[in-house]
């Protein structure tokens, strides 16, 4: 049993790579072997629509043709048996790398070939995947700010591309090591670090059980 997690994050030791941690030492307790990526470090660009991938008979086996640093990651992850997938919300979406990432890794398990009864002839690739997001808004703010179905997306196409998928949100996180260099007058610093101690232990622990359970339930 492998589990692969990926950073979509810039910063290698903020709120989504603790989360990420956390969630590899459940894993690990579980009796999986880990691997955490950051992504940030690699150099590699969006599908490039090129439909390698999609061509009858495509021997890409479910991995990116493009060769380049994503590659081997991309690898990892098609052999991966436990996915977790980790970003920040920029503007509403995952950040670009991680948009990125998940096209590279999606369209060569997505298909546009089905047969008369409407089933899909390529099979699913089953794992075990779920999503990570950490961001500014408080949690009593998803619901206006649609993140629910934005940021679900995510999770509904690795779902439907490898058969599972949750989503785990980390909100009201804190941002940075000194507020007052900064103009956020939006937030309230005192605010966000009573917020932060209260609760972000209880989303360490949520992403530590999250990844446990992906894999035990494999």
């Amino acid at each position: 049993m492998n589990a692969l997690f990926i950073n979509g994050s810039p910063r290698k030791n903020k709120n989504t790579a603790q989360m990420l941690e956390s969630a590899m030492r459940g894993a690990q307790e579980a009796g999986a072997e880990t691997e955490l990526i950051n992504l940030y470090d690699l150099d590699y660009k969006g599908c490039k629509s090129c439909f390698a991938c999609q061509l009858k008979n495509a021997k890409t086996d479910g991995v990116c043709a493009i060769k380049d640093d994503l590659r081997p990651v991309l690898e990892k992850a098609h052999e991966a048996d436990v996915l977790v997938i980790g970003s920040p919300v920029y503007f509403s979406y995952p950040s670009g790398m991680t948009r990125s990432f998940m096209e590279r890794l999606i369209f060569p398990h997505f298909t546009y070939d089905y047969d008369e009864q409407g089933n899909r002839r390529r099979p699913i690739t089953e794992k075990r995947t779920a999503m990570i997001f950490t961001m500014n808004i408080p949690e009593d703010a998803l619901e206006d700010w649609k993140y629910p179905v934005l940021l679900g997306e995510s999770a509904k196409q690795m779902r439907e591309n490898f058969g599972h998928s949750e989503m785990l949100c980390a909100c009201y996180t804190y941002q940075f090591n000194d507020y007052s260099r900064y103009a956020v007058t939006v937030f309230d610093e005192a605010d966000k670090h009573r917020y932060h101690d209260e609760h972000f232990p209880i989303d360490l622990q949520k992403a530590y059980d999250l990844g446990k359970r992906l894999v035990e339930e494999k």
